[in-house]
């Protein structure tokens, strides 16, 4: 709906009309979400000049999800088995086997609406299709040939097609990419998916099967917007923060740049009105004559805000909002159309470190040190909502991250996921959708055609340069967007790649860094990424990686519940590791779902005895494995890194593999050594050197802070070997003292736990706590299986509406309660409750100790029961605490 050009500005000295004396052309949006019908175009004789009649019979339609995909709808309806449980994949025909009809389809709704006011206009938005669509209203055909592109919206002036009684009928044919891509178990199948603008990661990749239909849909959001013959898009907001700014504090004045597009959608008449905007008590206008089939880009004088308050990122500050209206009023004092933007004052540099040889963020004119993780999407069959996106989000935040990288062979996020990164603080550094492995980057066995030929994708060169303009004018508004990125391991072809740093993001946007690709000599200089598989804890202390690593992960399987819910029942036999072969002997089903080994490692806690078993040891392994990898990086920042960005977070499929939490959004412990080795204020051991080290993140000294090293012995026996007050400055990581002559000692014959604790003197109040648990002088893990069992009491108090505090206590048996895990469960099913929020999990309670902790849960459940697992206790199911 528009084009660019120059900006006309007229000024006026007069007041804005007010409110009360002010007609709007009637509702302003709303979403067509729910009453959607489907059936497979094969299935029908006729054209969507008749299906989009009113009254013509839907024959053989079922119900369809929408925003969805087709599979999304088929499992809806009970026609496939789930997907993502056993083996069920391979009972759904693929579409590069089965052929494009399999899955293209006619999606069926009907609305009840009409325009209301002389001279208004009713728009159909599609914020994204999947791949391409012919589109119908009321017998009449909206677009002469299919939109295209997965990531570009199609809006289509509906108002001379509405019927006149408001009873209407959408239809759309939606077809599938094509080719689809052979999904042969390559990175991305054959590559050919790439052809097209759209996904890559639904031909197959390591860490998940194919999607049978690619993703084939309406996926993301379908409105309807009523406007009068002016309308307004793109609203742009630019914020400018000068000089280097602490968080909690008055602040200098910021300052607002506000562009918007105005366009008069009239084919006659020429409209004179006032262009008007207001952002908390700040308001501006102008007077506007613009002809018709005309756009305008116009910009208000800058804005001065004073005492702004700011957006910071997480464990930095807080993160702060403000909403902005623009409206267009004419002559007759009615509303034409409004828009709304959300954003945040805050204001990015990108430098480079010459120490580190790095991209070094700077926020408010703070230095971030990136702890970040890697995204791919949330669901594979791409079922999405505000509270999954929220759960997601808040996870991230309780990891103790600060930035989530969107992985460019998926997709990109609907603006609701921004939403979220937006109020929990967490930073997106955005890929755009080409891949190493399918666009080129080197050469591949697996792929139809050599690396030239690949490089060229996709084939629609303008497509994809449109769709850019278009993502990048949906996203650029949100304060967590930081980074673009042009495409994983490889970069875009040259004259995509042109315009969109030479183009598009200097006219569009201009206020974030551009890497060219994700391992940009820009980004990073030196070494290389990764490991993605499991190390020794030593290895993340020793091997220097990317100064700023794009990619770093490694293993990530559920206990025992979350595996139960995708392994069938009869392969539910943990993997063996051949100690002879030095392998893993797996089941073919464990196979499919990506498991990657835990090696020798877990062997050093005990063969396990069962699938409980397995999984418990596994949980150790997880929460060392990433509290290892954070602190490593965190230990070294300035120094060695700049950040690093976890490879991945999540996996949006039953894969087990490389994630914090399970599909079905189950939090396993690496979640919770992300969450302990990444704490803003905090305390670790160097298992190298065998030094203690303490972490500030903060912009700002912490100068009361006792650091304390303690053992404790398998029989709950404390010695403290090492205490200092100290001084730790700003975004800084000292090292304090040695303990490697007393740990020794210590841990000779059976190994034994290191207690690392910081106390804030000025209040008594423990800042951190950190447990670690140290192998005997063999190398396995002796004392902790030898461990006596110890006794734990469990009780809540049910709080305001999913919302209770846990009290759980080592009542004694001069043994730790370790490594404590809690669940809720529903009274009357006994299933786990999904998702939950508390303040720590995976810990542990020295004997005679107890701890409250407050826990979230979705209003939905009443009075959940509360359990408790741990390495040497029995489960145990709360009591109501009485009062």
């Amino acid at each position: 709906m528009g084009r660019l050009c120059a900006a006309i500005l007229i000024l006026l000295t007069f007041p804005m009309f007010s409110l009360s004396s002010i007609t709007c052309f009637a509702q302003q949006q709303y979403e067509l979400n729910a009453g959607w019908q489907c059936i497979k175009a094969s299935d029908v004789n006729s054209d969507g000049a008749v299906i989009s009649l009113p009254n013509t019979l839907l024959q053989g339609f079922m119900p369809a999800t929408v925003p969805g995909t087709v599979l999304t709808t088929l499992l809806n309806d009970h026609k496939i088995p789930d997907p993502f449980y056993g083996l069920n994949n391979e009972l759904i025909p693929d579409i590069y086997t089965a052929g494009a009809g399999e899955y293209t389809y006619w999606f069926v709704k009907d609305f009840t609406d009409s325009v209301t006011l002389p001279g208004g206009h009713m728009w159909l938005t599609f914020r994204g299709i999947n791949y391409s669509a012919l589109v119908y209203l009321n017998g009449h055909k909206l677009n002469d040939e299919p939109d295209k592109g997965m990531f570009l919206r199609q809006s289509y002036d509906i108002t001379p097609y509405l019927q006149p009684d408001g009873h209407n009928r959408l239809a759309v044919i939606v077809y599938p990419p094509s080719p689809p891509g052979n999904p042969n178990g390559g990175q991305g199948g054959d590559g050919t998916i790439a052809h097209s603008v759209t996904n890559q990661y639904v031909a197959g990749w390591d860490w998940i099967q194919p999607i049978r239909d690619r993703n084939t849909g309406i996926w993301d959001k379908v409105i309807i917007k009523k406007t009068g013959p002016v309308i307004i898009e793109n609203t742009h907001v630019i914020t400018t923060v000068p000089g280097k700014r602490l968080p909690g504090i008055a602040q200098k004045p910021a300052f607002l740049k506000i562009t918007t597009e105005v366009e008069n959608a009239s084919d006659k008449d020429t409209i004179t009105g006032m262009l008007e905007y207001e952002t908390n008590g700040y308001k501006g206008w102008q007077k506007v004559t613009i002809a018709p089939g005309e756009m305008q880009q116009l910009e208000f004088p800058e804005v001065v805000i004073d005492s702004p308050r700011l957006w910071w990122p997480n464990g930095y500050g807080t993160q702060e909002l403000y909403d902005l209206k623009v409206r267009f009023i004419n002559q007759k004092k009615e509303t034409s159309d409004e828009e709304f933007v959300r954003f945040g004052i805050r204001e990015l540099k990108a430098i480079w470190n010459k120490h580190t040889n790095s991209r070094e963020l700077l926020v408010n004119g703070q230095k971030i040190f990136i702890k970040g993780g890697n995204r791919i999407l949330s669901d594979a069959l791409l079922r999405f909502s505000d509270e999954r996106y929220d759960a997601e989000i808040r996870y991230h935040r309780q990891m103790n991250l600060n930035l989530i990288r969107v992985w460019g062979g998926g997709i990109t996020e609907r603006p609701e996921f921004y939403n979220a990164c937006d109020k929990y603080g967490i930073m997106v550094l955005q890929d755009f959708w080409v891949s190493g492995d399918c666009n080129g980057a080197w050469d591949d066995p697996m792929k139809k055609e050599d690396t030239n030929a690949r490089r060229a994708y996709p084939d629609d060169h303008r497509l994809f340069i449109r769709s850019l303009e278009d993502q990048i004018k949906m996203l650029r508004n949100h304060p967590s967007l930081v980074y673009w990125c042009g495409g994983n391991e490889i970069r875009p072809p040259h004259d995509i790649l042109s315009a969109l740093r030479d183009t598009l993001l200097p006219e569009l946007d201009g206020t974030r860094f551009f890497f060219e690709f994700s391992n940009d000599d820009s980004m990073s200089l030196n070494s290389g990424d990764g490991p993605y598989t499991i190390q020794p804890d030593t290895f993340f202390w020793q091997h220097r990686s990317f100064p700023f690593n794009s990619e770093s992960g490694s293993v990530g399987i559920g206990d025992s519940t979350s595996i139960a819910r995708f392994i069938p029942t009869q392969y539910m036999e943990p993997p063996y590791y051949d100690t002879n072969k030095h392998s893993w002997i797996i089941d073919t089903v464990w196979k499919y779902h990506k498991f990657i080994g835990y090696d020798s490692i877990l062997e050093k806690y005990g063969h396990a005895a069962s699938l409980g078993d397995f999984a418990e040891k596994a949980q150790l392994v997880n929460y060392n494995q990433y509290r290892a990898l954070i602190e490593g990086a965190s230990a070294l920042m300035w120094d060695w890194y700049t950040g690093t960005i976890i490879w991945k977070t999540q996996n949006p499929w039953t894969a087990m593999l490389g994630q914090m939490y399970d599909v079905y959004l189950d939090p396993n412990a690496c979640l919770w050594g992300l969450h302990e080795g990444s704490k803003p204020l905090h305390a670790m051991f160097d298992p190298v050197k065998k030094r203690v080290i303490a972490v500030n993140n903060g912009f700002t000294p912490a100068t009361t802070q006792h650091l304390i090293a303690s053992t404790i012995g398998f029989d709950g026996t404390f010695t403290t070997i090492s205490d200092s007050f100290i001084h730790i400055g700003p975004s800084k990581a000292t090292t304090y003292f040695g303990i490697g002559h007393n740990l020794d000692a210590a841990r000779y014959t059976a190994g034994c736990f290191l207690e690392l604790q910081m106390i804030d003197s000025a209040d008594n109040f423990v800042t951190d706590r950190n447990l670690y648990w140290l192998p005997d002088k063999n190398g396995n893990f002796s004392g902790l299986q030898s461990m006596a069992k110890a006794k734990i009491s469990v009780s809540v108090s049910y709080d305001t509406a999913g919302k209770l505090t846990a009290y759980i206590n080592n009542t004694g048996g001069n043994a730790m309660a370790f490594f404590l895990h809690l669940s809720l469960i529903d009274r009357n099913s006994g299933e786990r409750i999904l998702p939950i929020f508390c303040e720590n999990n995976y810990f542990s309670l020295n004997n005679n100790i107890g701890c409250a902790y407050y826990i979230e849960y979705p209003t939905t459940f009443t009075k959940p029961l509360l359990v408790v697992d741990g390495w040497n206790v029995d489960r145990t199911v709360s009591t109501e605490k009485t009062h």
